[in-house]
């Protein structure tokens, strides 16, 4: 069995809209970011943690951990806090449920060699709860239709239904650094509906490099997000509007536009980053050079300036308030809100423009303010 399966279930939400791409990006090497290197270690630290409140006693990997921060230690003790509330939970209805934890999942039933590993499985009568933990600060996850999700669903429905009597199935996106626990449930029956008439069919055309390619959203991790030409034409779908006289465009043509704008500001974004990275291996392109960028001024040795400006008679250090997240780590959550909660405010976010499916309230405008005064 391969290490990693062609067919992901992290990469799902890219091949269900585009199968084809599960193929070109088999041939692109993988490189692990600082950012998943740091996620990797927080579900180390999250495994040790809820295994630990369950009465085992694995080793603790504290020290191995190169990304591990104050920050860190408090997400990961809020999910695991989240975990056992939720098995409290399911001990509501059912008299023994399980707990597991990266557990290895086979959805290969639906998806051809499919296999992945689920963070939190709450196996139990009524409701099996899977719980993903993201350790992400860039992209706001949603569990609603979630398709890794019901993919990890899948495999422990496979496993555990018939052991215990499952009607439906909760899945639940964790993700600290976002404020965000979304949940979703789905009747067991309806899950396995859409596996056997969506997901499977478009496994197989995805496992054959069949199908057809298609840009949007989930291109967004796409290793072949750069050269991709269907990609290309999405984006410059954009030419036709006359950009020299933006003030000109109708409303109509400026909806038609807000809804690209940013795939193709991220479009824009990986081309440059992409014709760099080859620049630097020798490409050259006509009209172009690379060349030295800007940088800042640092110190060679912190502890040897400490040293030189204290031995001068300076303070070379400033005070600074602790941020939210470390100062409830350091005084625990519920000591936290006994002492400050009083002194916490969260100010109006700055206005946005966003499709009319995201689910925050819309704000006043000044159309709504005239219309209340008329």
């Amino acid at each position: 069995m391969p290490k990693h399966a062609l067919l992901s279930a992290s990469a799902s939400h890219r091949w269900l809209n585009c199968p084809p791409s599960a193929k070109l990006c088999a041939d692109i090497k993988d490189e692990a970011s600082p950012y998943a290197k740091q996620g990797t270690d927080a579900h180390s630290l999250c495994e040790f943690k809820v295994l630990t409140a369950l009465g085992q006693h694995p080793p603790d990997p504290t020290d191995g951990l190169d990304y591990f921060d104050q920050e860190m230690a408090y997400c990961t003790d809020e999910y695991c806090s989240y975990v056992m509330e939720q098995l409290t939970e399911a001990k509501t209805h059912c008299k023994d449920p399980q707990v597991l934890v990266e557990q290895r999942l086979d959805f290969s039933k639906w998806i051809p060699e499919g296999f992945g590993t689920g963070d939190c499985l709450i196996v139990a009568d009524d409701v099996l709860h899977i719980i993903d933990f993201k350790y992400g600060l860039g992209v706001l996850v949603e569990a609603e239709d979630n398709p890794q999700m019901m993919c990890y669903a899948l495999g422990a429905l496979d496993i555990y239904d018939g052991i215990y009597d499952i009607t439906s199935v909760k899945m639940t996106i964790f993700q600290p650094r976002r404020e965000n626990v979304s949940t979703f449930t789905i009747k067991k029956e309806d899950l396995l509906k859409w596996a056997d008439d969506f997901l499977k069919p478009t496994a197989e055309l995805a496992f054959n490099g069949e199908g057809e390619f298609k840009a949007g959203d989930h291109c967004t991790f796409c290793k072949a997000k750069a050269t991709c030409r269907k990609r290309a034409e999405y984006n410059l779908e954009l030419a036709k509007y006359d950009f020299e006289m933006p003030a000109s465009l109708s409303e109509t043509e400026i909806a038609a536009i807000l809804p690209k704008i940013d795939d193709l500001t991220a479009w824009a974004a990986d081309i440059k980053e992409y014709a760099l990275q080859q620049a630097l291996s020798g490409t050259e392109y006509p009209g172009f050079k690379v060349v030295e960028g800007r940088a800042n001024r640092k110190y060679t040795d912190e502890e040897a300036v400490a040293f030189v400006v204290k031995d001068n008679g300076y303070d070379p250090y400033e005070k600074k308030l602790l941020g939210i997240t470390a100062m409830t780590s350091l005084l625990g959550k519920k000591k936290f809100e006994e002492l400050l909660g009083a002194l916490i405010t969260k100010p109006q976010g700055k206005p946005t423009l966003v499709p009319a499916s995201d689910k925050r309230p819309a704000l006043n405008t000044a159309k709504d303010d005239f219309s209340e005064e008329e």
